[in-house]
């Protein structure tokens, strides 16, 4: 529990990816969710180095994961994901309206104002180590990063949660954070490694991350 092979809820993820991007993918987010409500759901696989099955981009257009299927309503992007479970339990997205957009607010700033620049440290370590400038590029993205790092961990202050309770927005944060786990870069913000750390030790996570880890098989 709770993935059951009927669940009416449908997550796609990948079984197949390489071993920098394992506990990774953004499908963790959804499973940490669900996993904190106790919701079932199903997972469908697919080989992130293969071409997509027929009709897999008319449910998530770029490709990628997850998308979500709820009977017959069918998302992808996982903020959008987040939110709309967020609408059916107010555990992860309390009625009160000063909670509810302060946790809304601080998912959008995790994806549009943070993960973009720690995104561009990914990248560099990454995919494109390969090139000859990637390295010379790699201070300035540090940064930009450190930047957007310093000013989120001024808005969290000492609170334990972003927007008061655990929400939606402690997911994303979190997740956005675990991007750069194979750098030091936390290392200088300690609320924040605090925060992440907190997060992590949830039992919800722990049996998401598991799962996830679980559903992998050897690349080919």
């Amino acid at each position: 529990m709770p993935i059951t092979d009927t669940a009416e809820t449908v997550i796609s993820a990948f079984d197949n990816v390489p071993d920098f991007a394992k506990g990774m993918v953004r499908d963790v987010r959804i499973r940490w969710a669900l996993e904190e409500i106790g919701r079932d759901y199903a997972v469908q696989n697919l080989d992130a180095f293969k071409p997509k099955p027929d009709g897999y981009r008319d449910w998530q257009p770029y490709g990628q994961v997850p998308a979500f299927a709820d009977g017959d309503m069918r998302l992808f992007e996982s903020g959008a994901i987040l939110l709309y479970l967020g609408e059916q339990d107010e555990r992860l997205l309390p009625h009160d309206p000063d909670i509810r957009w302060s946790a809304i607010t601080w998912t959008i700033a995790a994806l549009n104002s943070v993960e973009p620049s720690l995104m561009q440290i990914v990248n560099l370590d990454f995919f494109l180590a390969g090139q000859p400038w990637a390295r010379e590029a790699r201070p300035a993205m540090l940064e930009l990063a450190r930047g957007k790092l310093k000013s989120t961990e001024k808005a969290l202050g000492e609170r334990e949660w972003f927007a008061g309770p655990f929400t939606i927005a402690d997911i994303m944060m979190t997740s956005v954070l675990r991007n750069v786990d194979h750098t030091d870069l936390l290392d200088g913000f300690p609320a924040l490694g605090a925060f992440k750390a907190r997060a992590e030790a949830r039992p919800a996570f722990q049996r998401a991350l598991a799962d996830q880890m679980a559903g992998y098989r050897e690349p080919a």
